[in-house]
């Protein structure tokens, strides 16, 4: 079996379970959330763009090596659930599209975005300057990053440079949490305290079995995902928080092609989400609405800048 039906099947087994645990109704989730045709947002597509499939916003979204409630699949095994799945049916409903969704993996939303294999990517994706050089971005949530230990563990605080001192940390590659390690590394050696060790793990499953066998000391990642993890099953628990920008706040956003015009539409439609109340219906059925935003933007500082 490979590693595709694998994960998939791995998220089919833990659904009971997550769906009768505390918090997020699984089961109601599966159940989607529309919101009205925006026609000035509609009107603000550049005309005779060429989505990928004619009369639908095509998206990549992260489920394969993800974790609730950001990405996962329903009951029967093929339908795509989660926030990020929510946001961008808000954003196609919006502008009179279609949804399609794309399952993907972290590495390839760039070059998919970039080449056009995808409209759009809702990957919990975090507006950085280097990145802006590539890509066009529409906000629709703060970014907020936990450290989380396992529930025995004696560590009681990481939120600063010096807290990660000789530790080992499971951090995904190529992300900004990543880069925030380096840079705190980075700092502590040039202060002669010793290195931490980056534990780069595929997905949710492995970063869990590590954490738990000791082979971790602690997790460095979205912190809704880390807080939805803890709430579950009580293994974890959070031990510090920083900006997903730090030091300056950070926004989750639509990650669009760079200069092809359709940033403006997407924002309008998530403006128009915020304003009806369905986008906050959706971050408050699956918990995150502690990151809530009140308005949309385009390309907004980020880490880096």
């Amino acid at each position: 079996m490979n590693r595709t039906r694998l994960a998939a099947l791995a998220l089919a087994l833990s659904f009971t379970t997550l769906s009768h645990a505390a918090g997020a109704d699984l089961v109601a989730n599966e159940t989607p959330i529309h919101t009205v045709k925006n026609n000035a947002a509609a009107a603000l597509i550049p005309p005779g763009f060429k989505f990928v499939k004619p009369g639908s916003l095509t998206v990549a979204l992260a489920v394969l090596g993800s974790a609730p409630p950001f990405g996962l699949y329903a009951r029967d095994n093929k339908t795509v659930i989660g926030s990020e799945a929510d946001i961008a049916r808000l954003v196609a409903d919006g502008l009179g599209l279609k949804l399609n969704i794309v399952p993907a993996s972290w590495e390839d939303w760039p070059l998919g975005v970039a080449s056009g294999k995808y409209d759009a990517a809702i990957f919990n994706i975090t507006v950085t300057q280097a990145r802006k050089e590539r890509f066009d971005f529409a906000t629709y949530r703060l970014d907020t990053l936990g450290f989380y230990v396992k529930s025995t563990s004696k560590i009681v605080k990481i939120d600063a440079a010096p807290d990660i001192a000789g530790k080992r940390i499971i951090v995904s590659s190529g992300t900004n949490q990543e880069a925030i390690l380096l840079s705190w590394d980075k700092q502590n050696q040039a202060k002669g305290l010793a290195p931490f060790q980056p534990l780069y793990v595929t997905d949710d499953a492995a970063s869990t079995l590590a954490l738990q066998s000791g082979r971790a000391d602690a997790s460095f990642g979205p912190n809704v995902t880390g807080a939805w993890r803890a709430r579950q099953t009580g293994t974890t628990r959070l031990v510090g928080t920083v900006p997903g920008g730090w030091p300056k706040t950070a926004n989750i956003a639509v990650t669009l092609k760079k200069g092809n015009g359709l940033v403006n539409a997407v924002q309008a439609s998530l403006n128009s989400a915020i304003a009806n109340g369905s986008y906050l219906q959706v971050l408050d059925r699956w918990e995150e609405s502690v990151e809530k935003i009140d308005h949309s933007e385009i390309n907004p500082p980020g880490l880096g800048d």
